[in-house]
């Protein structure tokens, strides 16, 4: 069934490129503009509110951060280094001088302003659960402050990645989600419409697109014609093995660390049940999936973490095993003449839909007819934090360090607070979360989230599937780009354009 999805697809795809070949209707794009194809657009610009990859990976760039992340996962210093002065007390000393593009030097009034608008209820930040031990804050002056624990956290520093804001602004309620002012290498320029964006990068004033196209075919199209310079990942195999052959496009690869999973909602009277999301889990060929759909470009996972993670866990895969699958569907009442209906909601990108295409295929063989609903990212997103679905897929992008499983499994982490969006309410998985936070040894704590993801492998509030490789295409005229373990956007931090001879006369007489 794999094979027949996949075989129809070149066919259209040419015959798509005949056609949009033809079409005279774009105009050229400017020279100086470098162009970067988007899958979706942001959601938000405000690092307080923004969970959607889009909205990460952009802000990194607009954005400064207390704390970043080295090769090994643990934090490092961003723009400030640290002490541990006692278990529940840390002091932050900002280094070097950060101007905020509105013109105001960065201090750390707007570091402890940034976190208590993080910490305020009203704000309703879905990264308030991952501090709220956070007791208080002080100021010592302009470059140091103290953070006071509820509970002594040896992995407190990895938590403050958060990008900093100007206090002058916060207190005026300045609009960050659409215009936001930070301190980072790229500063907000326009946003005419939503799939649409515009950055300048302050070092030499170059002007960056963000341009929303998400279908893919059109994506790769836009890129040959010279409309998009750059795109990243989303692309089916298809595609990718076009641009790889073609004489105008480089690529550059790397494996990936980014999460894709099966999420289910445990509220519901089917998808609560453990053992349906295990037959579920087995029933997925996982293997097949990664061949055909996304060309060998990823590997199997069993959880968040790689076991080569320093607090990843060596876990028995759920391999593909149908014999098993159908026993446990048997048991649950389930038959040939009985199905089980299931309704899967994914975004409306289409490769996105020939995944959930191929699940629902293999799903029919355990007797589940499954509905996929499509919608617009927005939407989607949406209907997911708000629990109103029984299965989706998404992907975590850029988790670092486990705290992430209080924000996604702990009971006091439903949205907006955090993002349990499956609803587990489990005592036991609660309790492990808080008996691994509050290890002050870091091997005891790696140890104590081992088990952790042990015991979620056994409830299984997800199904674990694959981490996607990264991959960029670019035009030849683009240089300097580097692709991420993570897939962020830092690459265009050091990306530049070599002018051919008509563009360098053109922006001549432009000047």
């Amino acid at each position: 069934m794999i094979k027949r999805i996949l075989l129809i697809i070149p066919s259209f795809f040419f015959l798509f490129i005949l056609f949009a070949c033809t079409d005279e209707q774009h105009d050229e794009p400017e020279a100086d503009i470098i162009r970067f194809g988007l899958t979706s657009a942001p959601v938000t610009l405000d690092p307080l509110q923004a969970t959607d990859a889009t909205s990460a990976r952009i802000n990194r760039l607009i954005y400064q951060r207390l704390v970043e992340f080295g090769a090994d996962n643990k934090p490092i210093p961003g723009i400030a280094t640290w002490k541990l002065l006692d278990a529940k007390h840390y002091r932050f000393t900002l280094t070097g001088k950060s101007v905020f593009h509105h013109g105001h030097v960065l201090t750390a009034n707007d570091v402890k302003a940034t976190y208590d608008a993080l910490l305020d209820p009203k704000t309703a930040s879905p990264h308030r659960n991952a501090l709220k031990h956070i007791l208080r804050i002080e100021v010592l002056d302009e470059r140091t402050l103290d953070f006071f624990l509820t509970r002594s956290d040896p992995l407190f520093p990895a938590f403050l990645a958060v990008g900093i804001l100007p206090a002058d602004a916060l207190k005026q309620a300045h609009t960050f989600n659409q215009q936001p002012i930070g301190s980072g290498q790229f500063e907000f320029l326009r946003w005419p419409f939503d799939g649409q964006l515009f950055l300048r990068r302050k070092s030499d004033q170059q002007v960056f697109e963000f341009l929303k196209v998400k279908n893919p075919t059109v994506r790769v199209l836009k890129l040959l014609r010279g409309e998009l310079d750059l795109i990243q990942n989303d692309l089916p195999p298809e595609h990718i093995a076009f641009l790889k052959s073609s004489d105008e496009i480089q690529f550059l690869t790397e494996s990936g660390a980014n999460y894709s999973y099966l999420g289910f909602n445990l509220q519901d009277k089917d998808t609560g049940q453990q053992k349906l999301r295990s037959a579920i889990a087995y029933a997925l060929d996982r293997d097949k999936i990664i061949q055909y759909a996304l060309g060998n470009a990823a590997q199997k996972a069993n959880g968040f973490f790689p076991a080569q993670h320093w607090a990843g866990a060596r876990l028995k895969s759920y391999d593909y095993d149908p014999i098993r699958a159908v026993a446990l569907m048997l048991e649950l009442g389930y038959s040939e003449k009985k199905h089980l209906k299931l309704v899967y909601k994914t975004s409306s990108d289409p490769f996105r839909i020939r995944i959930a295409t191929i699940i629902q295929s293999q799903l029919k063989d355990i007797f589940i007819d499954v509905e996929i609903r499509s919608y617009d990212w927005g939407t989607f997103y949406g209907d997911i934090k708000n629990g109103q679905f029984q299965m989706y897929s998404l992907t975590w992008v850029g988790i670092k360090t486990p705290d992430v499983f209080r924000q996604v499994f702990h009971s006091h982490s439903l949205p907006p607070e955090g993002a349990n969006r499956g609803r587990l309410n489990n005592p036991k998985i609660d309790q492990m979360i808080e008996l691994a936070e509050q290890e002050m040894d870091l091997q005891q704590q790696a140890n104590l989230y081992q088990i952790l993801q042990q015991e979620l492998h056994q409830v299984l509030p997800y199904v674990s599937l694959w981490y996607e490789d990264n991959i960029a295409f670019y035009r030849k005229n683009i240089h300097g780009y580097q692709v991420s373990h993570d897939g962020n956007y830092d690459g265009l931090k050091n990306v530049y354009r070599s002018l051919n001879k008509t563009n360098k006369i053109n922006n001549k007489q432009k000047d």
